[in-house]
C-alpha cells in the first residue's frame, strides 16, 4: 500500500517552512548599565564642591594654628628677654668710684636735696644744657644744697655710625673712676660731636681725659678696653625701665623740672623749705 503524499518529508504534516531570513541584521546595540538622573548627578557635583570646600577650611585652620603658635613663642621670647634684662644681677656690670650703690648714676656733692640728670653726650639739646645751666649746678654743690647724679645714658648709638653714646658714657665712667667725672664731662661737651656723625675717636676721647688731668696709660687702657660698657648699659636700661624717654632730663626731689638754669635754682629754692 503506498504511503500518503509528502508523509516522508521534514517537519511532519502540517508544519509550515521557517522563512529565510533576508540581507545582513543591523548589529544590536550594547546594552550600557543604569544612568544617573539629572537631579542626581547635581547632588554628586554638589558633594565634590562641599568636600573641596571642607578640605579647603581645614587647611586655613591649620595655617592659622601654625602662625599663631610661632607668634606666640615670639612673643613669650622677647618677654623672656626684657625680663631678664631688667632682672640681671649687679654682678653683671663692673660700677666706677663714685656711682651710687644701684650703679644708676655717678653722685657728685652731698646736699640735702636731689637732683636727677640724664644727659646722653651726642645729644645736642644736652650740650645746650650743659653750656647754660652746667655752672648753676657747679655752685648748688658747691655751696652744699644738692647732691647730683648723673645718667649718662646711651639713647642715641644709632645716631652714629661707631656707638658713640655708649663709647662716650663708658669713658665717663672711667674718669669717674680717677675721680674727675664732672670735670670730663664738661670737657666732652666742649668738644660735642655733631648728632648723625661718626662722633670722637677713643683716641680723642683719651685726648681729653688727659687734657683734664687724667693719666694716659690708665685712662686710655681703660676706654680702649671698654671696661664700663656693661655698666652705660645698665644705666641705660635703669632709666628706660623708670620712664625717662628724652634727654636731657631733670629731676628734683623726683619731680620733673625744665631744663634751664632759673628753674632748676626755683626747685631747688623750694624743696629746701
Amino acid at each position: 500500500m503506498s504511503s500518503p503524499r509528502g508523509a516522508g518529508r521534514q517537519g511532519g504534516p502540517g508544519r509550515k517552512p521557517e522563512k529565510a531570513q533576508k540581507g545582513p541584521q543591523p548589529p544590536q546595540k550594547a546594552q550600557r548599565g543604569p544612568q544617573q538622573p539629572p537631579k542626581a548627578q547635581k547632588k554628586s557635583s554638589a558633594r565634590v564642591v562641599r568636600e573641596q570646600l571642607a578640605r579647603e577650611r581645614r587647611r586655613r585652620r591649620t595655617l592659622w594654628t601654625s602662625l599663631i603658635a610661632v607668634a606666640v613663642l615670639v612673643v613669650a621670647g622677647l618677654i623672656g628677654w626684657s625680663v631678664f634684662a631688667s632682672q640681671r644681677s649687679p654682678s653683671d656690670f663692673t660700677a666706677p668710684a663714685g656711682a651710687t650703690a644701684d650703679g644708676n648714676a655717678i653722685a657728685v656733692g652731698t646736699g640735702p636735696v636731689t637732683v636727677d640728670i640724664y644727659e646722653d653726650f651726642i645729644c645736642p639739646f644736652c650740650g645746650q644744657f650743659e653750656k647754660s645751666t652746667g655752672s648753676t649746678l657747679d655752685q648748688l654743690v658747691s655751696e652744699n644744697k644738692v647732691r647730683i647724679l648723673y645718667h649718662p645714658v646711651a639713647y642715641l648709638d644709632r645716631a652714629s655710625s661707631t656707638e658713640y653714646s655708649t663709647r662716650s658714657s663708658a669713658a665717663s665712667g672711667c674718669a669717674a673712676n680717677e675721680g674727675k667725672f664732672r670735670e670730663y664731662v664738661e670737657a666732652l661737651f666742649n668738644r660735642q660731636p655733631a648728632e648723625g656723625s661718626a662722633g670722637l675717636s677713643d683716641d680723642e676721647l683719651i685726648s681729653i681725659g688727659t687734657g683734664v688731668g687724667l693719666d694716659g696709660g690708665t685712662f686710655g687702657s681703660c676706654v680702649r678696653d671698654g671696661t664700663f660698657k656693661a655698666w652705660t648699659a645698665h644705666v641705660t636700661e635703669a632709666a628706660s625701665r623708670a620712664n625717662i624717654n628724652s634727654t636731657p632730663t631733670v629731676l628734683v626731689n623726683g619731680k620733673g623740672v625744665n631744663p634751664n638754669p632759673d628753674d632748676v635754682k626755683a626747685a631747688v629754692a623750694a624743696a629746701t623749705k
